[in-house]
């Protein structure tokens, strides 16, 4: 898990489409998503443990994950979530995340995570009157897909599909510019 938060880490354009099956807002649109690596002795990582009852010193760190407007100067959303992973084992592929709030209700969450050997990483999380999925993976270094279902008490209440881009910053053009730069 932690391999796929440092390979998630950075700024990346989201365009997302939201199918509701019942009368609700359009929430389709973009975004930026900001993703940060979390030390496991982090103290949001401990305290993030702690309150739900789970030994800080069994997580391997942690990502946060913070949104903005696209196109917009503001600062990205002081509600940032953070993710810590609590591996099954030695090999990651299995495990936890530990969250200070979900997605579907934003209320502190454990759920359960695991990569299919197509490297897809499954996403499942029992909320108290709701259940979602989400399912990430990554098409290019660059470029990663997520869909994602919430399940209410009488069904399936929305799916959502998002592509993402990575943000290439300025620093990363100028280095690749020299890589390519003819002598």
């Amino acid at each position: 898990m932690m391999a796929f938060f440092r390979k998630s880490e950075g700024t990346w354009f989201t365009q997302r489409t939201v199918h509701h099956f019942d009368v609700v807002a359009d929430e389709s649109g973009e975004s930026n998503l900001i993703v940060g690596l979390v030390a496991a002795s982090d103290q949001r990582v401990i305290e993030i443990c702690k309150s739900q009852g789970i030994d800080s010193a069994l997580a391997t760190g942690g990502a946060s994950f913070a949104w903005q407007a696209n196109l917009s100067d503001s600062a990205p959303s002081s509600s940032a979530a953070v993710l810590v992973d609590v591996p099954d084992d030695e090999s990651g592929l299995s495990g936890k995340l530990v969250r200070d709030r979900g997605y579907v209700e934003t209320i502190p969450v454990v759920s359960r995570y695991w990569f299919g050997q197509d490297g897809v990483l499954t996403i499942d999380t029992d909320y108290e009157t709701n259940q979602g999925q989400e399912r990430c993976w990554f098409l290019t270094d660059d470029f990663r897909v997520r869909v994602s279902t919430a399940r209410m008490m009488n069904g399936v209440n929305l799916m959502t599909y998002c592509s993402e881009k990575r943000f290439i910053t300025p620093e990363d053009v100028a280095k690749i510019a020299a890589q390519h730069a003819t002598p």
